[in-house]
Parts: structure tokens; C-alpha cells; sequence
């Protein structure tokens, strides 16, 4: 019984840093080969000495549009809805992969280094046959 869970603290940890390679190792690749969606660009704003592109949501009568029509609660979801589907595109998505990795791995790590020890019953089976019977 011992050799089992000893047997399971080696193979926890095993999976643990296997996911952490992978994991982290897809990261690595989906950053380097991520490029920026730049295709609905507007125009280009000037400000602080860098060009930044304008997609047609981020011009100010967009936005007025959707508070005359939703208020400002449509605005804010609409903010919310693209903050949120941008963190499945590009760089964003390998630093979401790799910290998903880390806790994942993290959770076997701990599962493996906090395993109950060996339980032993407190119950003892005795033989409970007379052997003066025995023929």
C-alpha cells in the first residue's frame, strides 16, 4: 500500500511538470506565431510620439450611437463583449494558456506533496477458529 502511494506521489508529479512543459512550450509558440488583427482599421490617431490604428467601434459617434439606443449599460457590455473575445486572439491567448499551465499544474504539484499518509485500520482481524478442534 505504501509502494501505491508512493507510486502515485511520483506519477502526480510526473503529469505536473509534463503540463507545465507543454503548457508553457504552447505558449511560447502561439506567441511567437500570433499576429495582430489590424484588418478593420478606420484610420490612425497620433498620441504620445506612437501611431495607433482606429477601428470603426472606437470613433466617438459608435459609441454615442449605442448609448442613444441601449444607454450607458449597452456601452459598457459592448466594452465588456470585446475586452473579453480579445483575450482568445493573439498574444493575449499564450499569456491566458501559459497562467492556465501554471495553475493547473500547480494543482497537481499540490495534490501530489499534500497526499494523506498510509492509513491503517485500527481494526485487527483475528483468527477467531479453536485450533484444538483441528482432526
Amino acid at each position: 500500500m505504501k509502494w501505491k502511494i508512493a507510486h502515485l506521489h511520483t506519477c502526480l508529479n510526473l503529469i505536473s511538470a509534463l503540463i507545465l512543459l507543454l503548457g508553457l512550450g504552447g505558449a511560447v509558440w502561439i506567441y511567437q506565431t500570433s499576429t495582430d488583427d489590424s484588418n478593420r482599421v478606420l484610420g490612425y490617431e497620433e498620441g504620445g510620439g506612437s501611431v495607433y490604428p482606429v477601428a470603426p467601434e472606437d470613433s466617438r459617434m459608435y459609441l454615442r450611437d449605442l448609448e442613444l439606443v441601449g444607454g450607458k449599460a449597452n456601452v459598457l457590455a459592448y466594452q465588456f463583449r470585446r475586452w473579453f473575445g480579445g483575450l482568445w486572439h493573439g498574444k493575449s491567448l499564450a499569456v491566458i494558456v501559459g497562467c492556465i499551465a501554471i495553475v493547473i499544474s500547480f494543482g497537481f504539484f499540490y495534490v501530489a506533496n499534500h497526499l494523506p499518509p498510509r492509513l491503517e485500520s485500527d481494526v485487527h482481524i483475528e483468527d477467531k477458529r479453536d485450533r484444538t478442534d483441528q482432526k
